[in-house]
């Protein structure tokens, strides 16, 4: 039998409004006499303050003047009112106590809707409220999902499947994409058991627990329009792509270690259809170190694979990237690609590598020097990122989806391979172990 819905119950309301039977709504409804029994009984709300009111129980609390009731006190012993005698009970004395509890209320239909003396009646009130009584029936629906509804024994061993991952630095979604059937839980349920501390690992363990902001697209404004921006822009960008909308779009940066701790600094791009990240590392941030990569790529790849894999370059207006020409155009002057610049202070408009950059400092916090690094050290890195399942691509990691014979030629020239998902380590400790 399914719940009583609100319209059920603005029929039950109506009815008892009517002074109609629990019979009559039982068969007007085709539910059990007990049922529409046990909803007015349970969700009939009180009205007024009658402890306040009526602190003896008297509806006649309020008027009464009674005095001297006691027979072992006098008039000349006792000033005050009877209703304000604490050791005896106007209950028990007076003739003309008068219940505030309506013996109406202990029998069918329960409640004062419908009550033909309810408008001058004194004692206590009793309504079912179809609106009141839905609300209450859906918090006690909300609140009897709440808590953990596993054993001791099922915790302890989603446990042991979970909490050595996410030491990996392993996001719930990127281990639900191996261990679904093994946990047996959802992602949202998963949460909210970590949220009650249920597990031995906690929120803070997690690799990304936050809320973004809502970032409001607005138009930056520059004093200057630098040389190297002119036909560059973000505008630029924009009309470019709704002429070419089947070009492929490549975000470029820059991610740099702490000040003062060498110059070595990570290029990255990452292909937007895709979200697999490249990630190369640099002696220092200058125009020549990045113009080298690209003709490292040129000469690797071909010019033709280079032309179809990187058509379109987004990035923003760091220093390392104010030479366009050079790294638009192959030594010999034939065109591999286009640049465009993001508007100043405007990262949101390249979120994809941004919001990657998250997955580096995972592995190398903020504040830590890059003097260490060599090409071994972020060839691992770039594997382990790649081999994160994405929630925008169906669970599917950035490596199943380079499928193209330029991305696979990609692949193959830069040697790159998928790590198995129970492997994947985002973690400082990835570099100690090599």
């Amino acid at each position: 039998m399914k719940h009583l819905s609100l319209n059920d119950r603005i029929i039950i309301e109506k009815h008892l409004d009517d002074d109609l039977t629990f019979a009559y709504i039982s068969r007007k409804l085709g539910r059990p006499l007990s049922t529409i029994s046990r909803e007015v009984k349970n969700h009939r709300s009180f009205t007024g303050d009658f402890d306040r009111l009526s602190p003896n129980g008297c509806s006649k609390y309020r008027s009464c003047l009674k005095r001297n009731l006691c027979p072992t006190e006098s008039i000349y012993t006792c000033q005050n009112r009877c209703k304000f005698c604490q050791e005896y009970d106007c209950k028990t004395l007076c003739s003309e106590f008068d219940s505030a509890s309506c013996e109406a209320l202990d029998a069918p239909p329960y409640v004062c809707n419908g009550c033909p003396k309810e408008k001058n009646c004194r004692k206590i009130h009793a309504y079912y409220s179809a609106g009141s009584a839905h609300n209450n029936y859906l918090k006690t629906l909300s609140d009897s999902r709440h808590g953990v509804r596993a054993s001791m024994e099922e915790i302890e061993l989603i446990d042991k499947i979970i909490a050595p991952l996410i030491l990996k630095g392993q996001s719930i979604n990127h281990i639900f994409t191996s261990h679904k059937e093994e946990i047996g839980r959802s992602e949202k349920t998963i949460y909210n058991y970590i949220d009650l501390n249920v597990f031995s690992f906690r929120n803070i363990d997690l690799p990304r627990k936050v809320r973004y902001r809502l970032r409001h697209p607005h138009k930056i404004a520059t004093k200057l329009d630098y040389e190297y921006r002119k036909g560059r822009t973000f505008d630029c960008f924009r009309t470019y792509m709704d002429e070419n909308p089947s070009l492929d779009i490549v975000e470029m940066d820059t991610v740099k270690g702490a000040r003062g701790n060498g110059k070595k600094t990570l290029l990255t791009f990452i292909f937007r259809k895709t979200n697999f990240m490249l990630v190369f590392l640099l002696p220092d941030g200058t125009k020549q170190s990045v113009q080298n990569v690209f003709d490292y790529l040129t000469d690797g790849l071909g010019l033709s694979a280079f032309q179809k894999l990187f058509p379109v370059i987004l990035t923003d207006n760091g220093v390392e990237f104010k030479g366009p020409h050079d790294m638009e155009f192959t030594s010999s002057g034939v065109r591999r690609t286009r640049i465009f610049y993001c508007d100043p202070h405007a990262s949101w408009q390249k979120p994809h590598v941004e919001n990657n950059h998250t997955l580096i400092r995972r592995i190398i916090p903020k504040g830590t020097s890059f003097s260490f690094l060599d090409d071994k050290s972020v060839h691992t890195i770039t594997e382990h990122i790649n081999s994160v399942p994405r929630e925008l691509f169906d669970n599917r990691t950035p490596f199943e989806l380079m499928s193209s014979p330029e991305q696979k030629k990609l692949l193959e020239f830069l040697k790159l391979n998928v790590i198995p998902h129970d492997e994947v380590l985002l973690k400082p400790a990835l570099l100690k172990k090599k």
